[in-house]
């Protein structure tokens, strides 16, 4: 089918097409490095956020530690602060329990293997060794178990024989930290959810919705190398999707642990229920933008409704956003949804060939994630796709049921007439002749 493909234009001058290239480059890398200097900008006020808190956890878990756990080098309860604090946004409260788990495997690895093979290098590298392996084969991946079992089968090996009675404040130190460090996550420095929500959104809905319109765009200039750019850029957002995970994942575990933000989960609830299906659009929209380039390039007619349907959803997933921000009811992202629904199905009434039929499907398909993203269920979100898509077809071309009917009728007076005439016909048969 590839033979089939149209020549490309060969009318515009090369130079022309260079500067046509040099145009889109600059472009292009204006439009990357904004995106680039608002992420940087994102992840200082992160870092900011987490430095804070990590200095503050320090300090409270150190004098916490020399006030409770006497006199001593508490070294190990600001460790494990600003370890608790250090890992994953979302996780912290699964690390923790793996930080004390670790520290507990490595303690009793440490002093049975120390006790039996005694203190030395050789003997200090077969502990950490054998730490490691068993901490690996409980957990099953690396991560603060495994790193917490290794450490301290590394102090109790080296430690342990020059400062006696080294496990239990360990342990206790450990402990302080840890408990210190979602202190101040959940009750003392808590981040706003939703803030954190917005700001990983706001980048994923950008991409989106600016790509849906320059597909639409391309559709109606008929420009197959506008949709590819479009497509490439959506394949791009890959990094922000991440973010976006990792930020729905810390702000569920800030509206679960911090009573100070407990008011929100009603809201976090519903932003994240729209933007855990943005992914999928993604996916989508891809398609649709893959479907674009193909059905231009192998010259099929589009019709105007088309290009108005993917304009529609790009709108829609901007009430989307718009919703989430502001709490309002999803009823405008459904009916912008709807429409696009319509459109759709005008644009298959109008006349489409193979790539431009899968393009609707695709659409279609959208429409109906998009409408799961306001919480209908997925029979309902179908069946609100396949109506709209149902009265646009039938506002284009109408559905012969009527002359359906029609033919039903005249067939069941024909069949009565001959039943008529078939009794007519018995009487007769019976009469007596005269």
């Amino acid at each position: 089918m590839a033979d089939d493909r149209p020549a490309a234009d060969t009318v515009r001058s090369p130079l022309d097409a260079v500067t046509a290239r040099g145009t889109r480059a600059v472009a292009r890398a204006r439009r990357e490095s904004g995106q680039a200097g608002r992420l940087r900008l994102r992840q200082l006020e992160v870092t900011l956020v987490i430095a804070v808190q990590s200095g503050l956890a320090a300090a409270l878990a150190a004098l916490l530690a020399q006030r409770t756990l006497g006199p001593g080098a508490h070294v190990f309860a600001p460790a494990a602060a600003v370890g608790t604090i250090a890992t994953a946004i979302g996780q912290r409260a699964r690390r923790t329990f793996e930080l004390l788990a670790g520290v507990g495997l490595g303690i009793v690895i440490g002093d049975v293997l120390r006790f039996l093979l005694g203190p030395g290098p050789w003997q200090t590298g077969l502990i950490v060794a054998l730490a490691i392996a068993t901490a690996l084969l409980v957990a099953g991946r690396g991560g603060a178990l495994v790193g917490q079992a290794g450490g301290t089968a590394v102090l109790i090996a080296t430690l342990a024989p020059v400062q006696p009675g080294l496990e239990v404040p360990r342990i206790f130190d450990a402990l302080v930290g840890a408990l210190v460090g979602i202190l101040v996550v959940t009750l003392l420095l808590p981040i706003n959810p939703l803030r954190v929500l917005h700001r990983a959104a706001a980048p994923v809905f950008a991409a989106l919705t600016e790509q849906l319109d320059a597909v639409a765009r391309a559709l109606t200039a008929r420009d197959a190398d506008a949709a590819i750019r479009a497509l490439e850029q959506l394949r791009g957002v890959d990094p922000d999707v991440t973010r976006l995970n990792e930020a729905l994942s810390g702000a569920e575990e800030v509206v679960t642990l911090a009573p100070a933000r407990w008011h929100r989960r009603a809201q976090y609830r519903r932003y994240a229920r729209g933007a855990a299906h943005l992914e999928l659009l993604l996916l989508y929209a891809r398609a649709l933008a893959r479907g674009s380039a193909t059905a231009l390039q192998y010259d099929e007619p589009i019709p105007p409704s088309l290009p108005a349907a993917v304009t529609r959803l790009a709108e829609a997933v901007r009430q989307l956003q718009r919703d989430c921000r502001t709490g309002a009811d999803w009823e405008r992202t459904r009916q912008l949804t709807r429409e696009s629904a319509d459109l759709a199905g005008r644009a298959w009434a109008e006349g489409v060939r193979s790539f431009g039929d899968a393009l609707i499907t695709d659409l279609r398909t959208a429409d109906s994630e998009l409408l799961r993203a306001t919480g209908c269920d997925p029979d309902d979100a179908n069946r609100m796709v396949r109506r709209a898509a149902g009265a646009g077809q039938a506002a284009v071309r109408p559905p012969p049921h009527g002359h359906m009917h029609r033919a039903g009728r005249h067939t069941g007076t024909a069949r009565a007439r001959r039943r008529r005439r078939s009794r007519r016909q018995a009487r007769d048969r019976h009469s007596p002749r005269v």
